[in-house]
């Protein structure tokens, strides 16, 4: 069924540094980020209760992979060499997430959707994440349509 998505809403607070930002933002700083969850339903249509999914799904799958890996935690690029070095060394202990990406909010909501897409894969098409920064700034990565 076309023209029907489910939205849920998810919260994590993380402190990531942008490596070669113009500005503030290539200091070690945080967010109280907020993202959205978009999807639809694939081949199946609605359930029998008429809903895409229960949103408490979104929450279990996507709201435990954000709780695991970015949720008060650091995420860095892994070729960022002080961040890199810090977590090798003093801070290896802490809760840090190494990403292949430089940890902008457009190459956060591409991952996410990613791994939405991978934990979500029964019968439901994620086409869209939102990573909120704060309330005035995000970005957005789209997946397919049905």
């Amino acid at each position: 069924m076309t023209g029907i998505a489910a939205v849920r809403r998810l919260h994590f607070c993380a402190g990531h540094r942008v490596v070669g930002h113009e500005g503030k933002c290539a200091n070690l700083h945080g967010h109280n980020y907020v993202t959205f969850i978009h999807v639809q339903a694939g081949g199946g249509g609605l359930d029998k209760v008429g809903r895409i999914v229960d949103f408490g799904v979104i929450k279990e799958k996507v709201g435990a992979w954000l709780d695991e890996h970015w949720d008060h935690g650091f995420i860095y690029w892994h070729s960022d060499p002080e961040v890199a070095a810090l977590y090798a060394g003093p801070l290896a202990s802490m809760k840090h997430f190494a990403a292949d990406w430089n940890p902008t909010a457009e190459n956060m909501a591409s991952h996410l959707l990613g791994v939405a897409t991978q934990l979500l894969c029964a019968d439901l098409l994620v086409t869209k994440v939102e990573i909120w920064e704060t309330e005035n700034c995000y970005a957005y990565a789209f997946g397919e349509e049905p």
